[in-house]
């Protein structure tokens, strides 16, 4: 049995995203508590588990980190949009204004 690709994890929605990761956080649980018992016949799913967590949580924080930067980007444009845009004049009086510094 191979190892499950990323592919498969990037296909999947939001929603079943995280079901996927509790079932397999679930998984990893009875796996333990196998190893445990000393009912451990496929040590090895151990890996397979741990590796499709790991998957599943990666893609997880990708959209994580997406999201974030498509609400950064809508408020850096809604703020440029709400700025009126500063004349010539205002610029000219502001260099004129600068303050002299006393001695």
């Amino acid at each position: 049995m191979s190892l499950p690709k990323i592919k498969e994890a990037r296909e999947l929605s939001d929603a079943a995203l995280a079901e996927q990761i509790l079932a397999v956080k679930r998984q990893l649980m009875e796996l333990r508590l196998q190893q445990a018992t000393g009912r451990m016949e496929k040590p090895h799913l151990f890996k397979h588990a741990k590796h499709r967590v790991a998957q599943l949580m990666t893609v997880e924080r990708e959209r994580q980190v997406v999201a974030e930067a498509e609400a950064a980007e809508k408020l850096a444009a809604s703020k440029e949009a709400a700025q009126p845009a500063p004349t010539a004049a205002v610029s000219q009086e502001s260099e004129a204004a600068e303050p002299t510094i006393a001695q």
